[in-house]
């Protein structure tokens, strides 16, 4: 099944593509190529131009204090692990104290590193990370993999808080929602959402045997979803099928 999300607001917006790239830089971190390693960096750069938005941590701190608070009003409900409530406030606890205590913006303090702030300078210009433009960053790039690797880690640990912060958050939000069985008729689906919940993020799981396309829409009153195929003439299609998918709409 390939999963499709849409988040119904700017902030969870924001919060999926940190999480994008963190995956990304995950991923690429611990590869050798130095091509691997290049995008790394380039990732690293992305972060930081997200998580200069003047109210991004603010906004992460207050999210981890108001899911503490709800998960503080479980407590004594039989229904409840006090051992995973444990857990998960412990979690929220270490990320609040640790993105509280960094000083600035995430990776602010990225910016006062000279050589890599020589590179973010030209990734943005076709080509212009070359060895002549370059010369100390292309020797970096030919030293030992391992080497590149502590210092990648170096440069991502300012992050981490933050990184850490919003997939407990995420993680919280994807659990608060109960998957449903839907039909498409003529391959589009709308749903009016109750009132007195606010909705911030719909999953969708999708068969790539079908090969639909969601394009989703959506807003605290109705979500809407139009499914498309991919043709041969490299557009996408509507579907004119009665199709099945599975929904989740978390709050």
């Amino acid at each position: 099944m390939i999963l499709y999300e849409y988040p119904f607001n700017e902030r969870i917006r924001t919060y999926l593509r940190l999480e994008h790239l963190f995956r990304r830089l995950g991923e690429l971190v611990e590869r050798e190529s130095p091509t691997d390693h290049h995008y790394a960096i380039t990732t690293i750069f992305e972060i930081m131009d997200v998580a200069a938005r003047a109210d991004l941590k603010t906004d992460v701190l207050k999210d981890l204090e108001k899911q503490k608070h709800v998960l503080s009003s479980y407590r004594g409900n039989p229904a409840i692990s006090e051992a995973v409530l444990n857990d998960v406030t412990a979690q929220l606890e270490g990320c609040f104290a640790a993105l509280n205590n960094l000083p600035g913006k995430a990776g602010h303090s990225l910016t006062e590193n000279d050589w890599l702030m020589s590179i973010r300078s030209r990734v943005g210009i076709p080509g212009g990370t070359c060895e002549f433009d370059l010369p100390a960053y292309f020797a970096w790039q030919h030293g030992p993999a391992g080497s590149r690797k502590l210092d990648l880690q170096r440069w991502i640990a300012p992050l981490v808080p933050l990184a850490e912060s919003i997939r407990v958050l995420l993680t919280l939000l994807r659990d608060s929602g109960a998957p449903q069985k839907v039909v498409a008729p003529a391959g589009e689906y709308r749903q009016t959402l109750p009132q007195g919940r606010t909705f911030q993020l719909a999953r969708l799981r999708i068969d790539p045997a079908l090969g639909l396309i969601p394009e989703t829409s959506g807003n605290r009153l109705v979500v809407s979803v139009r499914l498309m195929r991919h043709a041969s003439d490299d557009r996408l299609h509507a579907s004119t099928d009665d199709s099945m998918f599975e929904l989740t709409l978390c709050s």
